[in-house]
């Protein structure tokens, strides 16, 4: 297999509101809210219209992408066997994703992320893990992760105790190591571990301009390029208007943003970027291509509602 994800599997219900809802609920808009009863999360979902439901979570969104560029892709992320679950489990399987998990019945519901759409297209999200945040070292199968040539496992399903015992045994199985650090929330809330993983850990790195400078406590960009140089280990940091940027020790390229685009949902941009810069990496494209091929998925998908093409 050319790539394995390790996500949260995560059920993604997509609506759009107005700045006043974000306001009323106390959500920051643009970054990620977790939910801790589910009782909470359906209050909340109860006043909203439904735009879309889908199979969601960031790197089974990314794997997806990878499946659709034609690389052979797996998935392992936990769901419950319930209605969700196997909502979930089919929508891997439609786009040829291998889902290596055995769902059974279990005592958290699967997951669910609430999309809340603004006008400007930016999204915040609402997470309630349910299941998916249970995830253990027993889910994850030691001899797939070896025959896979790279894991790409993300920042959101790290945390103390069962899933970080699953992490280390992915990584320590594993031939070839890229991570996202998914959401500033994350990198603040396991800051020292996060940077260990990026220094001793991982072999390609990627966060927005707001996580990696909040991981290294930069005071502007110029901190962030000297960090990457000394890292001696590919960096990819998505940068907004600014487009994208690689750093791996003196190495540096830069890469704009599409122009004219048609933008309606910013929901999965990160995701897809990721998809095809390491669709690039894994198929030997140069680096500069890679970030070519991120660019383009990405503007892809911020021109539709949801987060896989």
């Amino acid at each position: 297999m050319k790539i394995l994800g390790i996500g949260n599997a995560i059920v993604d219900v997509i609506c759009k509101v107005d700045e006043k809802f974000l306001n009323q609920n106390g959500l920051t808009k643009g970054t990620m809210k977790l939910i801790f009863e589910n009782e909470e999360f359906q209050s909340m979902l109860a006043n909203l219209d439904i735009e879309k439901t889908i199979s969601g979570g960031s790197v089974a969104n990314s794997i997806v992408g990878l499946s659709q560029l034609g690389n052979k892709a797996g998935f392992i992320g936990k769901v419950s066997d319930d209605k969700l679950g196997s909502k979930y489990e089919d929508g891997l399987k439609s786009e040829n994703v291998e889902y290596f998990y055995s769902k059974k019945k279990e005592e958290l519901p699967t997951g669910t992320c609430l999309i809340l759409v603004t006008p400007d297209s930016e999204r915040t999200m609402c997470t309630y893990l349910g299941t998916a945040g249970k995830i253990n070292e027993n889910d994850v199968n030691g001899d797939v992760v070896k025959q896979s040539e790279m894991i790409f496992l993300e920042g959101y399903l790290w945390d103390e105790g069962e899933p970080k015992k699953a992490f280390e045994k992915a990584i320590n199985s594993a031939n070839k190591v890229a991570m996202s650090l998914s959401d500033q929330f994350c990198v603040d809330r396991h800051k020292p571990h996060f940077l260990d993983l990026v220094k001793n850990k991982l072999d390609i790195t990627f966060a927005n301009e707001q996580e990696i400078m909040s991981l290294i406590d930069a005071k502007d960009f110029k901190d962030v390029v000297d960090f990457g140089k000394n890292l001696k280990k590919l960096m990819v940091i998505t940068r907004g208007e600014k487009g994208a940027i690689s750093i791996n020790g003196d190495e540096i390229i830069e890469n704009g943003i599409e122009e004219n685009l048609n933008i309606k949902d910013l929901t999965g941009a990160g995701d897809l970027f990721a998809a095809g810069f390491l669709h690039g990496n894994l198929n030997n494209l140069s680096t500069s291509e890679s970030l070519n091929k991120g660019r383009e998925m990405s503007s892809k998908v911020i021109q539709q509602i949801g987060a896989r093409l």
